[in-house]
């Protein structure tokens, strides 16, 4: 299944400047996501981070990683998000940064379904640039209901 940015819009509540996901490229339902963020220098985070040598923080990765695994999480269950449904870190362990990502670059974002047991989802999350890994870590997240 592939999706487009007015699909992924669909199913997460996050909108400029933190929707940081442009096109899911593969997703498997209850196995795995693919997904496409394109780093563009025009991102609000590079005026400071940092003025001479723009990179991308390493915090947003993980959320674009998560993002991912929030589009996996709501298409396995087969609901859409709501104003009363909230998806939450619940956990990351083993975060590792391997490279930095730059304006121009591609990050291609890659997340497996481990487990999911009492509302709480697990997952391996790969993000790389050109085949080389940029970072990766276990990310565990939880839907809520608020009112």
């Amino acid at each position: 299944m592939k999706m487009d940015i007015h699909q992924i819009m669909k199913r997460l509540p996050h909108r400029y400047p933190i929707l940081l996901i442009d096109r899911v490229l593969e997703l498997e339902k209850g196995v795995r996501i693919r997904a496409l963020k394109n780093v563009s220098m025009n991102e609000p985070y590079f005026v400071g981070h940092f003025p001479r040598r723009p990179v991308m923080p390493g915090v947003l990765m993980l959320e674009a990683l998560a993002q991912a695994a929030a589009v996996l999480s709501f298409e396995t269950i087969g609901t859409e998000p709501d104003d009363h449904t909230v998806y939450y870190f619940a956990g990351i362990d083993g975060a590792r940064f391997k490279r930095p990502v730059e304006p121009g670059d591609q990050l291609m974002l890659d997340v497996t379904l481990l487990r999911v047991k009492s509302n709480v989802f697990k997952y391996a999350a790969r993000a790389s640039v050109d085949g080389e890994l940029a970072v990766e870590a276990e990310l565990m997240c939880t839907m809520r209901k608020v009112p």
